[in-house]
């Protein structure tokens, strides 16, 4: 039974690339915040394989969550279960068509931060704006700018600027 903390999001992506080169920039969790700072605040990868992250959104707070790729179809896709501020699953489908790579995120979790949980009855449609605003943050650098590839050299990383601080949070612990 749904509750009224229980959210679906599907996003859609068409970016001009292969979907082993899209599916290569996905599986490289640790490079999320290099590609995609407005979000990913920071990611650790833990010895169990489990990805650590704190996130943000333009809302005034933060979420720390972890993942764990429950099935991979690599190249087409991968599976992964939701854990911690966020409980849930998430699918992400490539699909080649021509030059493009269809990309498909089917993401449903239930948000469990009690900023979330207690107020999503009066507040999810500004909740799920967030989440499509985050989604939209790395849409342009998926699909404008040329891929968000791994740096080849330290150097090819330097230019990165660090994310902005999340709005009206401290500093991660």
């Amino acid at each position: 039974m749904a509750t009224n903390n229980d959210y679906v999001f599907v996003t859609r992506w068409r970016v001009e690339a292969s979907i082993e080169e899209v599916s290569d920039i996905l599986d490289d969790a640790l490079s999320l915040p290099r590609w995609w700072p407005s979000v990913y605040l920071e990611v650790r990868k833990l010895p169990d394989g489990v990805i650590d992250l704190y996130t943000k959104g333009w809302l005034p707070y933060t979420l720390r969550w972890r993942f764990r790729v429950t099935e991979s179809r690599k190249p087409h896709g991968f599976s992964i279960e939701a854990f911690g501020d966020l409980v849930g699953r998430g699918e992400w489908t490539l699909t080649q068509a021509g030059a493009y790579a269809d990309i498909v995120y089917d993401w449903r979790v239930r948000a469990d931060k009690p900023i979330l949980r207690y107020g999503s009855f009066i507040f999810k449609p500004i909740f799920a704006a967030n989440h499509r605003w985050a989604m939209a943050s790395a849409h342009p650098r998926s699909r404008l700018a040329p891929l968000p590839r791994p740096p080849r050299t330290p150097a090819a990383a330097a230019p990165v600027p660090p994310a902005p601080p999340p709005p009206f949070a401290a500093p991660p612990p």
